[in-house]
């Protein structure tokens, strides 16, 4: 399994970052559209995590200091924490920031790490696609329905439903934008080169470095 720590990561974080390859035709407009996307939803996100964290704290303080009861805060915080989650979640796809075990990249070619990890967005893809047809579907029907939380606040439950439709709805984008980046411009644009957190050496070799990229 690669880490942070490794002598591979440890050289990648030394040394400077290459340019971003600018990809040109509809599919970089595209590309700086999600780009400009995800820059507004991170602003959000954070504010959002910052609101959840306000209003826990002010639930705390009436529940122990004030000794009154609350029926709001607990959901509240929640809704804002789905939304800052989900919704943000194609911006850290987009600087391929999860988490990811590479347990196998330290044994592979670049060049079938690189099919591996073509691989593991379109599996990705296809779960993530699944995920916000389902999400869509359970908040067409808590519309339709009028259903509520069946707590004392009762907030309608379309609010969560719609916050995770529309997030993995940006996640499926963001996936099929790098998969056609990577198949048409190769690894660099689609930020398999530059990884965050180490993927391995491999990927940073003089093999990929002189792949095709605009």
């Amino acid at each position: 399994m690669s880490h942070a720590f490794d002598a591979a990561s440890a050289a990648s974080e030394s040394a400077p970052a290459a340019p971003e390859p600018r990809v040109p035709g509809l599919l970089g407009a595209i590309d700086r559209t999600m780009k400009a996307i995800n820059g507004v939803v991170m602003v959000f996100g954070g504010l959002a995590l910052v609101g959840a964290c306000l209003v826990l704290s002010y639930s705390v303080f009436v529940r122990y200091w004030l000794k009154e009861p609350t029926d709001w805060q607990d959901e509240m915080a929640v809704f804002l924490i789905v939304g800052a989650t989900f919704f943000s979640a194609a911006a850290v796809q987009a600087r391929r920031g999860h988490v990811a075990i590479e347990a196998l990249s330290g044994l592979l070619s670049p060049r079938i790490n690189r099919a591996r990890l073509l691989m593991a967005d379109v599996i990705s893809i296809v779960f993530v696609t699944f995920f916000a047809w389902k999400s869509w579907s359970l908040f067409h029907e808590a519309w339709v329905d009028g259903q509520v939380s069946q707590s004392t606040w009762g907030p309608p439950l379309w609010i969560p439903y719609a916050l995770m439709a529309v997030g993995m709805s940006f996640l499926a984008l963001q996936f099929l934008l790098q998969i056609a980046e990577a198949l048409n411009y190769g690894p660099r644009a689609a930020g398999w080169a530059d990884p965050k957190v180490g993927l391995g050496s491999e990927l940073n070799s003089e093999t990929l470095k002189t792949s095709p990229h605009p």
